[in-house]
C-alpha cells in the first residue's frame, strides 16, 4: 500500500473514440510540476533569446558587408573607364610624372632609383595592362619609394643650430691649423634630445674615438649616420630603431669644446655632406 501511495494515476480520455487511457506517474513529480514548469519556460526564453541575438548578429553583419561592397563599388566608380583612354592616359601619366620626381629625389641623394615604365595604354612585358592593373604597379612603386624614404636620411637630428659646416675648416683646437670636418656641428644644451633621422639598426653606442659617446646607426642603400659627443646614450648596439627616434642627448664628451652634437652621414662608409638630407628641396 505504501508503495502504491508514491504513484499518482492520470487518465487521458479520447472523448471522440470513447476511450481513456491511465499513466501512472510517481506523486512526487506532479507535486513539481510548477517548477518543471517555471524551468522549461525559462529555457524557452534562454533560447528564444539566443536565436534573436545570432539573427540580430547576421543582420549586421550583412549591413557591414553592403556597406563595404557600397564603398568599393563607390571607390571602382571613380577609376577612369579603360574605354575612356584620353583620361585614364591623362590620370596614369601625371601619377607617373609626380614618381620621376621622387626618383630624382631619390638618386640626387644617392638612393637607387627605381624604373619607371611608360604606361597609358604602351605594351608592358608582352601585354597589354588595364587601367586597374596600372594602378597596381604604381602603388607597389609608391610602397618602395615610402620604405626607400624611411630608410634614407632626412632632416634635422636635433634643433636646427648649424654651427660647423662639412669640409675644411680652421682646427678649433690648433689656432692657424685647418683640418677636415666629416659631418655638421649643430649647438644646443646639454640634454637636448638627439633623434635618428632615418629607419636602421644600431651598430654602436657606446665610447667611439675623439667623438666621445657616440650612436652609430646603419641603413639600407649602404647609409650610416653618426651622432657624437653625446651626454647620454638611449639606445643598445644591435637595437632596431624608427626615424625620428630619440638616440641620446647633447654632451659635450670626447674631443669637443662646449656642448653640441656632431652629425655625419656615410654613404659605403665614406663621408658625404649631410646639407643635402637636411629637406627635400
Amino acid at each position: 500500500m505504501s508503495l502504491k501511495s508514491n504513484f499518482s494515476t492520470i487518465l487521458i480520455i479520447d472523448q471522440k473514440q470513447g476511450k481513456t487511457k491511465s499513466i501512472n506517474v510517481k506523486t512526487g513529480h506532479i507535486n513539481k510540476l510548477k517548477y518543471y514548469t517555471v524551468v522549461f519556460a525559462l529555457l524557452l526564453l534562454t533560447l528564444s533569446g539566443l536565436t534573436i541575438f545570432l539573427f540580430n548578429k547576421v543582420n549586421k553583419h550583412e549591413e557591414e558587408k553592403h556597406h563595404l561592397m557600397v564603398k568599393i563599388n563607390t571607390l571602382k566608380s571613380q577609376i577612369p573607364a579603360p574605354t575612356d583612354t584620353t583620361k585614364a592616359k591623362n590620370y596614369i601619366q601625371s601619377i607617373e610624372n609626380k614618381l620621376k620626381k621622387i626618383n630624382d629625389y631619390l638618386k640626387k641623394r644617392g638612393v637607387k632609383g627605381f624604373t619607371t615604365i611608360s604606361v597609358g595604354g604602351n605594351e608592358i612585358s608582352g601585354e597589354n595592362l588595364t587601367v586597374e592593373e596600372n594602378y597596381n604597379l604604381f602603388e607597389d612603386y609608391l610602397e618602395k619609394i615610402f620604405s626607400g624614404l624611411l630608410h634614407t636620411p632626412t632632416g634635422f637630428p636635433s634643433k636646427p643650430s648649424l654651427t660647423s659646416s662639412f669640409g675644411y675648416r680652421n682646427n678649433p683646437f690648433h689656432s692657424g691649423e685647418s683640418d677636415f670636418h666629416s659631418g655638421l656641428d649643430f649647438k644646443g644644451n646639454k640634454g637636448d634630445e638627439v633623434r635618428s633621422t632615418a629607419n636602421g639598426k644600431v651598430i654602436h653606442a657606446g665610447w667611439y674615438q675623439g667623438y666621445g659617446n657616440c650612436v652609430r646607426v646603419e641603413h639600407k642603400n649602404g647609409f650610416e649616420t653618426l651622432y657624437g659627443h653625446l651626454s647620454k646614450i638611449d639606445v643598445k648596439e644591435g637595437q632596431k630603431i624608427s626615424a625620428n627616434q630619440v638616440v641620446g642627448l647633447i654632451g659635450s664628451t670626447g674631443r669637443s669644446t662646449g656642448n653640441h652634437l656632431h652629425y655625419e652621414v656615410r654613404k659605403n662608409s665614406k663621408p658625404i655632406n649631410p646639407i643635402n638630407f637636411l629637406s627635400l628641396n
